[in-house]
């Protein structure tokens, strides 16, 4: 069944020990292997990359030719009209719309989806970033030399007011080299300053000392407490500063965790709530949130948009906006290319080395040839 589906891990080895986008596989290979002729996937391409969806699409599609059906649940347009016949739109938990793909263009079916034309809202976006292209400021992050298992002699800078992304394959390191730079691995060697002092690596609380600010790529393992509120989740890494001597004042908390909520629009009924309460979109902008209470010189985001709908994608790129303007470095990790859309440069990771640099205004083709290896740049 591995084979089959290309997976290569070791069939012995615990699934909690397998990466995510392994797991991820390992899930959907198992669901789509036992005969079942009504099939269920949510979100199933969310932390895939291009030649892992490309492979569940080719599955798919031979199992509808053989009568299978799918119920395929997802806030990646794109992929709706790959896989997909007929579509269904449900916001805000009421039924939308029903029509066939082929009938539906895809300005109107982000329209159905976000209730607004959040589509005109990105493309200005996407805009604007073109304007700053060649502005001098300060370096935040330069990274001199940087080796470990899954990439090599890595230089790059990130200035004050920037916003860099990482594009790659699933293998290219391209995450394990973003969450070094967060404090969660520690690379073999080569070294990186956050505004010119050395950043220790292998220590989250380092990291944030530094500066460092990081949106995790999955928030379920790596970026929510759900047993605790969406105040104690969006203020847990500023506690130092809510109180002293180890005591927190809770007053001052609320007032703070109630601030990040307005800032990021997250939708709730107070910071009392439980986090477990709140939609994929809103859980996702408390994680956001508490990258952001630090004040961060240094705002790491790896898949930022991750299995979200797309009135809280365009939600949290404004994050992303408003941080560049703040003069935040920003260091952005990700499989979409809507979201490397606002980067002002990107960086190529293939097999572990860096192998091009695009700035603002590249093409998707471009891209995606330098993300398979097969571009001139």
């Amino acid at each position: 069944l591995l084979d089959t589906w290309d997976i290569r891990v070791d069939p012995g080895v615990r699934t909690a020990d397998l990466k995510v986008e392994d797991r991820q596989m390992v899930e959907i290979a198992r669901a789509l292997s036992g005969g079942a002729r009504f099939i269920v996937l949510d979100e199933p391409t969310a932390q895939l990359d291009n030649r892992e969806i490309e492979r569940l699409f080719a599955r798919m599609r031979a199992l509808q030719d053989s009568g299978v059906t799918f119920l395929f649940i997802s806030h990646h347009l794109q992929e709706v009209y790959e896989v997909c016949q007929t579509v269904t739109v449900l916001r805000d938990a009421r039924w939308i719309t029903t029509a066939p793909v082929a009938d539906l263009p895809r300005p109107a079916l982000v329209e159905a989806m976000a209730g607004e034309a959040v589509a005109e809202q990105a493309a200005a976006a996407a805009e604007a970033v073109v304007e700053q292209d060649g502005v001098d400021a300060p370096v935040v992050l330069d990274v001199r030399g940087l080796t470990s298992d899954t990439y090599r002699d890595v230089d790059l800078t990130v200035r004050r007011g920037e916003v860099v992304g990482l594009a790659g394959s699933s293998g290219s390191g391209k995450i394990a080299l973003a969450e070094s730079l967060a404090g969660l691995h520690t690379p073999a060697s080569g070294t990186a300053h956050v505004d010119g002092a050395p950043l220790a690596f292998g220590e989250v609380s380092a990291a944030l000392a530094a500066g460092v600010g990081c949106v995790p790529r999955d928030r379920h393992d790596q970026g929510l407490v759900t047993g605790m509120s969406i105040g104690d989740n969006a203020t847990m890494s500023v506690l130092g500063r809510l109180g002293r001597h180890g005591f927190v004042a809770t007053d001052r908390k609320r007032t703070v965790a109630q601030d990040l909520i307005e800032r990021l629009d997250i939708h709730t009924e107070g910071p009392e709530q439980p986090v477990s309460d709140l939609s994929g979109g809103n859980a996702q902008k408390v994680v956001m949130a508490r990258a952001l209470a630090s004040d961060p010189h240094l705002l790491v985001l790896i898949n930022p948009t991750a299995g979200v709908d797309v009135k809280s994608k365009e939600s949290l790129l404004r994050r992303v906006d408003h941080a560049r303007d703040d003069g935040t470095a920003v260091l952005v990790v990700s499989d979409e290319i809507d979201d490397l859309r606002r980067c002002d440069r990107v960086l190529v990771l293939f097999h572990g080395k860096v192998t091009a640099e695009h700035r603002a205004g590249w093409t998707d083709q471009a891209l995606i040839a330098s993300i398979e290896g097969v571009g001139d740049e």
